[in-house]
């Protein structure tokens, strides 16, 4: 099936075929790759639409020596089956297995790791300019596509590459009118007009006003006229940017005339397509959409904002409903951010949906422009904890740690699906900046309640209640998406749990309370263990010269790699039996002999 793909083991080979063999070659490798994505999951649409782009570039450049950067990286699996992983497709974005994005530590052939997005530009050029001052020559291309370009770190570093009058540069734009969604904006507008009028890619051309040459634009699927192009750009010196128009899910019609549902689909049968979605229990991507629907019926301030992640974020029902209300600013998170900073001093009541490892991209301006001015953005951030299979570049780990530290700024995590629902009204309904951060997946409890029911700022509850006697009692401060867990665990040592639901401010009466009733105290968060929520007890703790054992548990000093969410837990220590075995293992460690008893819990099995 696969008789030509299978004799490409790495480029050079590559470079040895006829241009003739190059077309029946794309649709083998187009054919792979959607056997591949169905048979495991992963990105389908985006890597349909740049076989024949992978194939030109690695038959025209001598890679490893010259650089590709692939940008957005979910557009690489056909370079990576061309550049020897074409057995590792089987288990890509698996436990153990290949990333699904370009990584530097997995081939010589992924020189950039480029799994969020817009940095292409910026560090292809770097390597160009780290090439001429070590004298070495080679070729640096950024492919750049995927609305990868609506980011505004590309225009920075279009600006910046366009003096280099003699370097050997390409940039290949990958235009597909696509992110993940629909492209938006004047960018899109632009590059319409580019394609359809002479005059403007002439006269009215952005990137020749940015000191590019440019080419194009040609047609992303016609491999040998996409490989004579590139011969000719290989030749030139200076800035060069060469268009191509790309179709998203080319070559499979399901992909192709619906790419945002093929964009990263689980397993499934070619032959039939993508099933409809089983009903099922809301996820808490869906709890977020239903109570921002509800809460925008009643509250015409209220303003939903997406960095390009309409579907993922639930909002397409929203934006069908409240039109004027809806802001896809594409991937420009710090525009989101500062944007929704100024829609606040005008009296808004904005919401920007947004993913905890897409926040990072936009720190400063959540100090700047909204904290240090305690304005009342609401911050819904999806995707807090362990994500799974996109692995470390989307590991929600970091969130708790990196916004605790920020003056006037509130942050919730929800135990379930009603407290989720709550803690999005609650912090609506405050005069400055508040996030709610949730995890992925399927919302635990029971349906929440469409009453809007606002909660005491800085106040947890205990949900269980140790009936065990002085010295021997154990409180668990559970923290969002851990406290089902916690509850489990608990029932094996007798134990408190307290759902702390505020990570800022702290309950800390609550806190202190636990610490002058028990002999262990358990923090647990889906989150980095270091400045995280367990860090915050202790430093209050230390401040009220509160003394006793802490065991803190949550996600270590390290990037998560790629696997199952539950594999993860299970891997790290945060499932019911982790929980439990890591709470024995303390005592028994800490406590012979003293007050503490060494407490056998009963196993469950996982």
């Amino acid at each position: 099936m696969f008789e030509l793909l299978n004799t490409i083991d790495n480029p050079a080979r590559l470079r040895t075929l006829h241009p003739a063999a190059l077309r029946p070659l794309a649709d083998e490798l187009r054919a792979f790759i959607l056997h591949s994505v169905s048979t495991t999951g992963g990105h389908l649409s985006a890597n349909l639409g740049t076989v024949e782009l992978a194939i030109a570039l690695h038959y025209t450049f001598n890679t490893p020596d010259d650089r590709i950067v692939w940008d957005v990286g979910h557009q690489a699996y056909a370079h990576k089956i061309l550049t020897g992983r074409r057995e590792d497709m089987a288990d890509i974005r698996q436990l153990g297995g290949i990333s699904g994005f370009p990584r530097r530590s997995e081939s010589v052939y992924d020189c950039f790791g480029t799994a969020h997005s817009s940095t292409s530009i910026s560090a292809a050029l770097g390597m160009a300019l780290a090439a001429r001052n070590k004298g070495e020559h080679r070729h640096c291309i950024a492919v750049i596509g995927d609305g990868a370009l609506s980011g505004g770190m590309s225009f920075e570093a279009l600006n910046n590459a366009g003096v280099y009058r003699d370097l050997p540069f390409l940039v290949v734009l990958n235009d597909n009118d696509m992110s993940i969604s629909p492209s938006v904006g004047r960018l899109r507008e632009h590059l319409g007009a580019l394609t359809a009028s002479s005059e403007a890619r002439h006269e009215a051309n952005l990137f020749k006003t940015m000191g590019f040459a440019y080419s194009g634009p040609i047609d992303g699927h016609d491999v040998d006229e996409l490989q004579r192009v590139l011969r000719r750009l290989k030749l030139r010196r200076g800035p060069q940017l060469l268009h191509i128009i790309t179709e998203k899910g080319h070559g499979y019609s399901p992909a192709a005339a619906d790419p945002v549902r093929y964009h990263g689909p689980t397993k499934f049968d070619p032959t039939e397509g993508l099933p409809p979605e089983p009903p099922g229990k809301p996820s808490y991507t869906q709890v977020f959409a239903r109570w921002l629907a509800d809460e925008a019926e009643h509250d015409p301030r209220v303003i939903a904002i997406t960095p390009a992640m309409r579907e993922g974020s639930g909002l397409g029902a929203f934006e069908q409903r409240f039109a004027q209300r809806y802001f896809d600013v594409g991937i420009a998170e710090q525009h989101a951010l500062t944007f929704a900073a100024g829609l606040a001093t005008e009296g808004m009541r904005p919401v920007v949906a947004i993913y905890s490892t897409f926040l990072q991209r936009g720190y400063d301006q959540l100090i700047h422009d909204i904290a240090i001015q305690n304005l009342p953005v609401v911050l819904a951030i999806d995707r807090a904890g362990i994500v799974g299979a996109d692995g470390a570049t989307h590991m929600g780990a970091f969130d708790v740690a990196f916004l605790r530290c920020i003056p006037n700024l509130t942050i919730m995590a929800p135990a379930d699906a009603q407290e989720c629902r709550q803690m999005l009204h609650t912090a609506l309904q405050q005069p400055g900046p508040c996030a709610v951060r949730f995890p992925r997946g399927c919302a635990l409890g029971a349906a929440p309640s469409q009453v809007f029911s606002e909660l005491a700022i800085g106040k947890g509850e205990i949900r269980r209640l140790s009936p065990r006697v002085p010295g021997q009692r154990v409180a668990i401060l559970a923290f969002g998406s851990m406290t089902q867990h916690a509850l489990e665990a608990a029932d094996r040592f007798d134990a408190t749990v307290a759902n702390m639901r505020f990570i800022k401010p702290l309950d800390t009466e609550l806190l202190q309370n636990l610490a002058r009733s028990h002999d262990l105290l358990v923090t647990v968060e889906e989150g980095c263990i270091l400045g995280g929520a367990g860090s915050a007890c202790l430093e209050y703790l230390a401040r009220s010269n509160l003394h006793l054992p802490v065991l803190q548990l949550g996600l270590p000093d390290q990037f998560i790699e790629h696997g199952a969410p539950d594999q993860l837990l299970r891997h790290y220590g945060l499932d019911t039996n982790g929980i439990s075995a890591a709470i024995s293992r303390f005592i028994h460690e800490h406590a012979p002999g003293a007050a503490m008893p060494v407490i056998t819990p009963r196993q469950v099995s996982a």
